[in-house]
């Protein structure tokens, strides 16, 4: 091989260009986390039993008191909001693995690899759609055995599912940047679950927001799980779309243009 050829330029760069050597690196490593996913099936716990779980016991137990006997209709409009909270706490255990891999030093080796910096974050969030696809099959499924019916149609409905992906994948980079900034895998559930609950509990996903007393409506308002909530309700059992669609997409962007930034320069200080 002569000089000419080692310091051609063209053989320098990589294949395809950057964005395509990213698309490539990142779609191996969400394979990976794949495989380790299958391999540790229990690691599913969260996104199966867990919603089954938190759907049964609302239903049966506060659904009563919260709708006054009817608990058919309460499942009705319990079912399209305990969605959006499921895909939110579904998230927490892509920073708490992210941030077990950094101590077990699968990320040194990572930087050995000829492979885009960013594409073991972007990797981790793409193997996390799986897991998201497993929340709403669940939800939906266990939940047309507990009796909910799509009052819409198969459309509005594969709609549904894909925005709550799409709302779970964004919001899922605030749990990449705690993965990055503290120190343990254990420390980043406890502080995911302080910022997660206010979240989900504050907000239409349990009960109407005008039930609630003045305070809390105004926060209810400006939470993000609010017009995603009524989204996803609206697609799976009727009602208004259209306004609560645009504020999702809003906070959709708004995740990925303030955390992907800062959950990739925290990892770039701490790997």
């Amino acid at each position: 091989m002569t000089a000419t050829t080692i310091a051609n330029p063209r053989l320098d760069r990589p294949r395809g260009g950057r964005l395509t050597a990213l698309a490539r690196h990142s779609t191996a490593l969400a394979r990976r986390s794949l495989i380790k996913t299958l391999r540790t099936p229990e690691a599913l716990i969260d996104v199966t039993l867990q919603p089954v779980i938190f759907l049964l016991l609302f239903t049966y137990i506060f659904g009563g008191a919260i709708s006054g006997g009817d608990r058919h209709g309460y499942l009705q409009y319990l079912l399209p909001g305990m969605l959006g909270q499921s895909l939110a706490m579904g998230g927490i255990a892509l920073g708490q693995n992210l941030n077990a891999d950094i101590e077990k030093g699968v990320f040194d080796r990572f930087r050995s690899l000829p492979i885009s910096r960013s594409a073991p974050l972007v990797g981790a969030v793409f193997a996390d759609i799986v897991r998201y696809l497993t929340v709403c099959v669940v939800m939906l499924g266990f939940g047309a055995v507990m009796g909910f019916r799509i009052g819409t149609g198969p459309v509005a409905a594969v709609a549904a599912i894909a925005l709550s992906i799409g709302f779970g994948l964004c919001f899922c980079w605030l749990s990449v940047l705690v993965g990055m900034l503290v120190r343990t895998s254990g420390a980043v559930q406890g502080v995911m679950f302080l910022l997660v609950l206010p979240l989900t509990f504050g907000s239409n996903v349990f009960v109407p927001t005008a039930s609630l007393p003045g305070w809390l409506q105004a926060f209810v308002r400006v939470n993000p799980m609010t017009p995603l909530v009524a989204t996803v309700r609206g697609l799976l059992v009727g009602g208004p779309v259209a306004g609560h669609l645009f504020w999702t997409l809003v906070w959709m962007a708004g995740f990925l243009v303030v955390f992907v930034p800062l959950a990739l320069r925290a990892y770039a200080r701490r790997a």
